[in-house]
């Protein structure tokens, strides 16, 4: 019978969840290690008794009556009943664990107890630091067959697609994710992003050209010289600088960050509080493939400051588009998030988004107007729509569309469907409808001038939406009636 321990405190069950985690973790490298240099593997009593699984996280919370209803968005129980999570990583997610905890003990009268769960810990997991392991001692067929391992018909996003009510009396999910599925997601975003996914801040920006990655590393190393809270620069291609970092700009530029799909840049702060810059290129299948994985570090928001094409022949280039409402044809999240769900606004960034521009550009009255559009943003998966617009006119002109990219909707939507505060801020770079084509002199031109001032404009909108210290920012609209407690 497995035993729980009760934790008199978050703090104190964060503790006992690492350790439970950091014992199962040695146990399985230690058994992989026996095994690759000739040792016999686990036994199947080993893996029965559960020596590799990972930690439980359980609340109890049964009232008298009903929960009192509570106003916020997280951090509350729509119902009774026992509510458990595995943990992955304890110590990487240590503040967000005694955050969600604490909420929900200053709230309601609940017991919290940890203990091993039924769950194992896949081997492809655990290698990270075992560089003495010789891999190619036994194929992977072996391995699978000794070990646990990434069983991917057991990871699933079922619980964030609606997909997995709550039955009554049994045991109701703590939070959005379970430890494989977490733990599949860092992975990826390691490879993807070439940089280590304990660097990844609460606040991110995405974009879909690499000149922006160019000046946020000039305006992040500046940081690093001033007095703020702001203490290392976390690169593609596993490069970290700090203020005493010789020619810092040098090693960043000099990194291998090419070898990465969607190479990130991380402005690290104390608690996750930087900003973090991802380049996701140009499409909605990158679009949804990163924010999918950074989903499970269940960051603050996420922001898209790309470049769009102007449907209105008023626009210049260099205006700015804030996406209000998404025209989805995209397609890639169609079957997790049926088309018909609306993707509403999060009201709290935009206006943070507003007041950003006009901060930044000293518009403001008529001037900001003119500059600063509001309307629906139209994201498609083909680049070259313009050469079927016969068909796609209709649709554009019944929408009201005032731009078109290719990951905006993509993001707000991943966005809802992940319960991430999301927006869009966009900045017009053609206007094929009326003429304006992308076409190198000018563009070269257009980048020279709005690069800077777009990207001030998103980081100008974390900075206002840190003051805020994320408290009004996780809007109810993104929550169901039929959530797990966490955030």
């Amino acid at each position: 019978m497995t035993v729980f321990t009760v934790a008199n405190s978050p703090e104190e069950a964060v503790e006992q969840l690492d350790a439970l985690y950091q014992a199962s973790v040695e146990r399985l490298q230690t058994a992989l290690r026996t095994f690759l240099t000739g040792g016999k593997p686990p036994s199947d009593q080993d893996r029965k008794s559960g020596v590799f699984v990972y930690p439980e996280l359980r609340v109890t919370y049964v009232p008298d009556g009903p929960p009192p209803p509570v106003s916020r968005a997280f951090g509350k129980f729509t119902d009774t009943g026992v509510y458990a999570s595995t943990i992955t990583h304890p110590k990487l997610y240590r503040a967000y664990l005694i955050e969600q905890l604490t909420l929900l003990a200053d709230q309601y009268e609940i017991t919290i107890e940890t203990g091993p769960s039924q769950v194992e810990i896949p081997f492809s997991y655990v290698l990270d630091g075992a560089d003495d392991l010789d891999m190619n001692a036994v194929t992977p067929a072996e391995l699978v067959r000794h070990f646990p391992y990434a069983d991917l018909s057991r990871i699933d996003d079922d619980l964030p697609n609606g997909q997995r009510p709550s039955v009554p009396g049994e045991v109701k999910p703590l939070s959005l994710f379970e430890a494989p599925r977490v733990d599949y997601s860092l992975q990826r975003l390691r490879h993807y992003t070439g940089t280590p996914y304990e660097d990844t801040q609460q606040f991110i920006l995405f974009t879909n050209y690499h000149r922006y990655v160019d000046v946020f590393t000039a305006w992040a190393i500046r940081q690093l010289k001033e007095d703020n809270h702001y203490e290392a620069f976390s690169a593609a291609g596993h490069v970290r600088v700090d203020a005493d970092t010789p020619n810092a700009h040098a090693l960043v530029e000099g990194a291998p960050w090419r070898r990465f799909q969607m190479p990130a840049y991380h402005l690290i702060a104390p608690g996750g509080r930087g900003i973090t810059l991802v380049n996701i290129g140009v499409g909605p299948s990158n679009a949804k493939n990163i924010t999918d994985h950074l989903a499970v570090l269940r960051p603050q928001c996420w922001l898209m400051i790309g470049h769009c094409a102007g449907l209105r022949h008023s626009q210049r280039l260099g205006d700015y588009v804030l996406a209000h409402a998404y025209l989805r044809y995209d397609a890639v999240l169609d079957e997790a998030l049926p088309i018909e769900i609306p993707i509403p606004p999060i009201a709290e960034i935009q206006i943070a988004l507003e007041e950003a521009v006009a901060t930044v550009s000293g518009d403001s009255g008529d001037a900001l107007k003119a500059r600063l559009r509001t309307g629906t943003v139209a994201t498609y998966a083909d680049r070259n729509w313009e050469l079927t617009y016969a068909a796609q006119s209709r649709r554009i002109n019944q929408s009201r569309a005032i731009a078109l990219d290719m990951e905006s909707a993509t993001i707000a939507a991943n966005g809802l469907r992940m319960r991430v505060p999301y927006g869009t801020l966009l900045c017009v770079s053609d206007k094929p409808l009326h003429g304006e084509l992308k076409l190198p002199g000018a563009a070269n031109l257009f980048y020279q001038r709005s690069v800077s001032e777009h990207l001030a404009a998103g980081l100008e909108t974390i900075e206002i939406l840190k003051r805020d210290e994320g408290a009004a920012l996780h809007s109810r609209k993104l929550r169901s009636f039929d959530e797990p407690p966490f955030r």
